[in-house]
């Protein structure tokens, strides 16, 4: 009732300089607090990333997959076959890798597809003893990516690093946060959400009960080439009979099979 008998006397000039500092303060502050916000998904990216699960196991496998990467000499041309070149070399380090190939069937909200990543189980101390599976996706960040990002959501992808390394637990946290931002970094272009952005769409890749047995045959470049190698060392030749010649001696075997045949004309 004051603040009304307040606004009531004060001149008309006053009032109108009140409502235009409302109006312009308005946006400014919810910029501010959404600019915050953008800015906390990217600090709490960053911590799940660093703490979230981060064990001697998920290091280790990581600083495995980061060698192999820098060293490669890039004949892979496609991820499919780079996964395979990478689990090969995984495989001679000692660890249990294997390439994984999920899919799923549509669903309520829920597109089909398939997606291919590549899985690590591996014993760790700290969970007494029990097998850890790892997830390892040589093309994380790339998943996340929009055709015209705003600038906190590509601050946040660029948080997220390329090629990822981490628990169940942690993939569904960062999944959960992203597809958040995307959502509001869509609508904030006034561009429809897609399907395939949702989160259940993106869990699907990596957490799709659908999941197939991992292979654990995988058979690299080099063990090919090895493969090629020992045919063509272990190969001989054929062994050539000589030719009989004829009992009597002057024509060759083509004019003597000639002079046998018989020509029937009607």
């Amino acid at each position: 009732m004051l603040l009304l008998l307040f606004f009531f006397f004060l001149p008309q000039s006053a009032v109108f300089f009140l409502r235009c500092l409302v109006c312009v303060a308005s946006p400014l502050f919810s910029a501010s607090i959404t600019g915050f916000e953008d800015r906390r998904a990217v600090f709490v990216v960053e911590d799940v990333l660093r703490s979230e699960g981060d064990t001697g196991c998920e290091a280790k496998v990581l600083k495995c997959v980061l060698n192999h990467m820098r060293g490669r000499k890039g004949a892979e041309k496609t991820k499919t076959s780079l996964s395979k070149w990478l689990v090969m070399r995984m495989k001679m380090d000692g660890l249990d890798a294997s390439v994984c190939h999920t899919s799923w069937a549509t669903s309520l909200g829920c597109p089909a597809g398939e997606y291919e990543y590549i899985e690590v189980i591996i014993e760790d101390d700290q969970n007494c003893g029990k097998p850890t599976r790892l997830i390892v996706d040589i093309d994380f960040r790339s998943q996340f990516e929009v055709a015209r990002p705003t600038q906190n959501y590509k601050e946040l992808t660029d948080s997220v690093p390329v090629i990822l390394v981490g628990t169940e637990n942690k993939l569904c946290k960062i999944i959960s946060l992203l597809c958040s931002a995307a959502k509001q970094c869509l609508r904030e272009k006034g561009l429809h959400v897609p399907p395939w952005r949702t989160a259940s769409y993106m869990q699907a890749k990596w957490l799709s009960v659908s999941r197939k047995e991992p292979s654990h045959d995988v058979i690299g470049y080099d063990d090919h080439e090895h493969a090629d190698a020992d045919i063509i060392g272990n190969w001989v030749p054929p062994s050539l009979k000589p030719k009989k010649r004829d009992l009597d001696g002057g024509g060759s075997g083509l004019s003597s099979q000639l002079s046998n045949m018989s020509v029937n004309c009607c």
